[in-house]
């Protein structure tokens, strides 16, 4: 699989000040409403990992469920953002695809809310994967959010796919297209598509297994105006934990 010509979006001043006033709206809420449950009871002390925090939404997130929390990523424009609006929280500049500098056996929970749909290849997503397993505590689980290839071939409340006609044909590891209707700065955003098949072929090579998948659909009581969220799933959700 060829790694295609990618350069991540949100590695943009523009595009990361558009993305910070971003909470959890419309198709984004499906992605974080079933969270809380997934993840289940947090004990005193716990500590989680947000691995590609962007600009701190989902590192407050984890916060607001009760654990402390460490953000990184590798934008600069999107962690002054995060510090900007959460000064007491803990954020990290991290070279891309270096995890050397996380903490070993530490972390609960390490939450990847988007981060993998911005990783263009196979070889760099296990090795991103192997990184995130070792720095879980025994009984860790790395819970990551990825857009569904669905995404890419229909509309949604919170985007639209279809005049990007690449979309449709699009294979693994293709480039992919979104333009996003809840911020002002409305630029197609490139993601990277990877498949459920695919993601299970990485996790094993990086020593994870699936142990609960989420396909989460809107319902037809939310503040929304849902557009295709109530019968196609644009996210899919993976708990993941260590092979023994």
């Amino acid at each position: 699989m060829t790694e295609p010509m990618f350069r991540n979006s949100y590695a943009d001043s523009q595009r990361a000040g558009a993305y910070a006033g971003l909470q959890f709206p419309g198709t984004y809420h499906l992605a974080f409403r079933d969270l809380p449950a997934l993840i289940g009871p947090v004990a005193p002390g716990d500590t989680a990992l947000d691995f590609g925090c962007g600009a701190g939404r989902s590192s407050r997130f984890l916060r607001d469920l009760g654990f402390r929390v460490t953000g990184v990523d590798i934008s600069a424009d999107m962690l002054a953002h995060a510090r900007a609006a959460d000064p007491a929280g803990d954020y990290h500049l991290v070279p891309d695809g270096d995890l050397s500098s996380l903490d070993r056996a530490g972390y609960a929970v390490a939450l990847c809310a988007f981060t993998f749909d911005n990783v263009p290849s196979e070889a760099r997503k296990v090795a991103l994967f192997t990184g995130l397993r070792r720095s879980l505590r025994t009984g860790g689980r790395i819970v990551n959010v990825v857009s569904a290839a669905e995404l890419y071939r229909h509309d949604w409340t919170s985007f639209i796919t279809t005049k990007f006609p690449s979309n449709a044909t699009a294979r693994a590891g293709d480039l992919v297209y979104t333009e996003m209707l809840d911020v002002p700065d409305r630029r197609p955003v490139e993601d990277i598509l990877w498949p459920d098949e695919e993601y299970r072929r990485v996790y094993t090579a990086a020593g994870l297994r699936v142990s609960r998948v989420l396909h989460p659909l809107g319902h037809a009581d939310e503040p929304f105006v849902w557009v295709n969220e109530l019968t196609v799933a644009p996210w899919t959700i993976y708990e993941l934990t260590a092979i023994e």
